[in-house]
């Protein structure tokens, strides 16, 4: 922290900082000043209401010291987007969450479910903001012309909120959206430049569309006569609402034939129109949203593949990992229902080791720091072992009841791990 307030100070000029060199510092220092550096933020901006509420002879209240969101399950995506509207002014704050009718104080739990819940309808196929690309197993940005893009804006503001409250979200994104999103890495203080505009090229449409993007590079490998054979203009025509509309790459672009000599700038402004321009206003209020939580020089240490792994986590699950970092309350490892849990466990197939991670700690992915950064702990329950197991993923925490065989651990297991959504309070 004093090598980032170093250069924060004195930027790049005669003192010293390793945050000029940002190559040489590993990602997870990168999250502790990112961390650090948010939290400084967020002690900031709840110190200035607390001093002007008692400057305006107002009685303070703790709700003022949070980002406060009360939404209901049946109308998350409008409630949440009307909640993060009202309360521009309050993104800084620690996130709190409420839902309506339930009893559930939140500890950290309610805003990882919250986050997981509100991510997987924005990103539902049916609803329209974004596309699945099933070769390339990610989403990028619909095309769409709308009238109003601030859904774009709020999941931008949503991802902000993750790095800014640590917290790992599952979203599918292509490489090169981080790298949009770092450019620039810090707000410009003219509107009028353009942001979320960088260089792009057949490489980076190969990660969101192979096939396209393969058709791209053999145009450009073929050794015959391009226009005879392709018999392309410089014009691309695009579905919208079962509507096909046409774009010209560059002025009278439907007149202008592919040739030989043209083919690598037909290539680049295909590229370009579809990473770029094709999408400018949803990416510009993505971007937008994003750097209203996140505007911070610690930024500029990052690298998009560092973004990637901050907002996302790893996928990777190294389950002998987390075994060998686990903490007991109540239990010893010697115990033979905790050999029963991990022989089961290790047993599972991914997808039932995913359902478990969620359970327990709200969410899939792996933090930066690896598994021992979950601080996971096995408490005993000493209720009927006709009980499930139950998960306080605030502290991630799995309580878990005697059982007396292996047989009878996993089918509960399975039950609870897959039926794991909604609070309760005992």
């Amino acid at each position: 922290m004093e090598e980032y307030h170093t250069w924060q100070n004195f930027g790049n000029s005669h003192r010293f900082s390793f945050c000029q060199y940002p190559f040489v510092i590993s990602i997870a220092a990168k999250k502790i000043i990112i961390q650090r550096d948010s939290e400084q933020q967020m002690i900031n901006i709840a110190r200035q209401s607390l001093v002007d509420k008692v400057s305006r002879r107002q009685r303070p209240d703790m709700n003022m010291l949070f980002l406060n969101m009360k939404v209901r399950r049946t109308h998350l995506v409008s409630d949440s987007l009307d909640e993060l509207t009202r309360k521009r002014a309050d993104l800084k704050k620690k996130l709190k969450v409420t839902f309506v009718g339930e009893a559930g104080l939140d500890m950290g739990g309610l805003t990882k479910e919250w986050f997981l819940l509100l991510i997987r309808q924005i990103f539902h196929p049916d609803y329209g903001m974004f596309t699945y690309h099933k070769d390339s197993h990610c989403h990028w940005f619909s095309s769409f012309k709308c009238d109003n893009y601030s859904e774009f804006r709020l999941v931008g503001i949503l991802m902000g909120l993750a790095v800014y409250n640590s917290i790992t979200l599952d979203i599918r994104f292509p490489p090169c959206c981080y790298k949009k999103l770092l450019s620039p890495p810090i707000i410009p203080s003219d509107q009028n430049i353009p942001v979320g505009i960088c260089s792009v090229t057949v490489d980076d449409l190969c990660q969101i569309m192979p096939e396209l993007a393969h058709g791209l590079s053999e145009l450009l490998s073929h050794e015959g006569n391009v226009e005879e054979d392709f018999y392309s203009t410089f014009q691309v025509f695009q579905e919208e609402f079962g509507i096909i509309k046409s774009y010209n790459l560059k002025p009278g672009g439907d007149k202008i034939s592919v040739t030989n000599q043209n083919r690598k700038e037909y290539v680049q402004l295909y590229t370009d129109f579809l990473l770029n321009k094709s999408i400018y206003k949803q990416f510009a209020a993505f971007y937008y949203g994003f750097h209203s939580v996140c505007a911070s020089n610690a930024l500029m240490l990052l690298r998009p593949e560092e973004v990637e792994i901050l907002v996302c986590g790893s996928p990777d699950l190294d389950m002998h990992a987390l075994q060998r970092s686990t903490q007991y309350d109540g239990y010893a490892k010697t115990d033979l229902t905790i050999k029963y849990f991990w022989d089961v466990v290790l047993g599972f197939p991914l997808d039932l080791q995913k359902k478990l991670l969620h359970f327990t700690t709200g969410s899939d992915r792996v933090p930066v720091g690896g598994m021992a950064d979950l601080n996971f702990k096995i408490s005993k329950n000493e209720t009927s072992t006709n009980w499930l197991p139950v998960a306080h993923t605030c502290f991630n925490q799995l309580c878990l009841p005697p059982y007396k065989s292996k047989k009878d651990l996993k089918q509960k297991l399975i039950i609870g791990i897959s039926n794991s959504e909604g609070f309760g309070l005992e």
